[in-house]
């Protein structure tokens, strides 16, 4: 199974411009991986919300959506699955989530279940996490979803021996990066999983993309911040 990790560039409430950035990604990687990955919030943005839920919900989209719909028919136009983080609204409530579409379907669909997403002492009860944590399989790999502060404030809830994967919204600088900041989320990582696939986007608060792949608390490959690309990593039965 070949899977991509994206970072390319995301911009704040602007659903149209992240899903065009979506298809692009997907025409670059046609025929070369079976899914491909992007970071938290992706869809509308890390920084999209007011924490006022009668502006926000009109941010927030659910499975039935126009946005949503789009993404599962370029996953069977294209042939590629997709990951990728969004604001989901599900009645009055609204999560941080990752969805997963296959040929047309959503497969699998996390909510995080940490609070750093939020403000959440500006927040209300509309503002909610999830409670769950499940694999789901593809390609015959089990697979478990984690979003940025998950695993630091809960990485024995993830805990793996198959495959993890991690979209984060992280602004560090490329300085700090390189100095500690990439060592430790690898280190962290390896708390939960051997194989851990961080993706990283781009965007103006400011930041600088580089995902990576962690394997047993080490970096096995990554990207160069501030350059839209998608990393490849192979990943079958014999890699665990």
């Amino acid at each position: 199974m070949k899977v991509g990790l994206a970072s390319f560039l995301c911009k704040d409430k602007n659903i149209s411009f992240n899903l065009s950035q979506i298809e692009r990604a997907m025409r670059q990687v046609r025929g070369k991986v079976d899914v491909l990955c992007f970071g938290e919030a992706y869809l509308q943005g890390f920084n999209s919300l007011c924490w006022d839920y009668d502006t926000d919900r009109f941010m927030a989209v659910d499975m039935t959506s126009d946005p949503v719909r789009q993404l599962c028919a370029w996953t069977k136009e294209h042939g590629v699955a997709l990951v990728t983080g969004y604001i989901e609204r599900e009645k009055d409530r609204l999560y941080s989530s990752c969805i997963v579409i296959e040929d047309g379907r959503v497969l699998h669909n996390y909510r995080r279940i940490s609070r750093g997403w939020k403000e959440y002492w500006r927040t209300d009860e509309h503002y909610q996490e999830g409670d769950s944590v499940e694999a789901f399989e593809f390609h015959g790999i089990k697979i478990v979803l984690a979003l940025c502060g998950d695993l630091w404030d809960y990485p024995e809830r993830f805990k793996t021996d198959r495959l993890l994967i991690w979209p984060v919204s992280v602004n560090f600088s490329p300085e700090e990066w390189e100095r500690e900041e990439l060592d430790a989320y690898a280190k962290q990582a390896a708390l939960a999983a051997d194989h851990v696939l961080m993706i990283n986007p781009i965007d103006d608060s400011p930041t600088h993309g580089g995902s990576a792949h962690f394997f047993r608390g080490a970096v096995a490959g990554r990207l160069a911040y501030d350059k839209e690309d998608i990393l490849v990593v192979e990943i079958d039965e014999k890699s665990f």
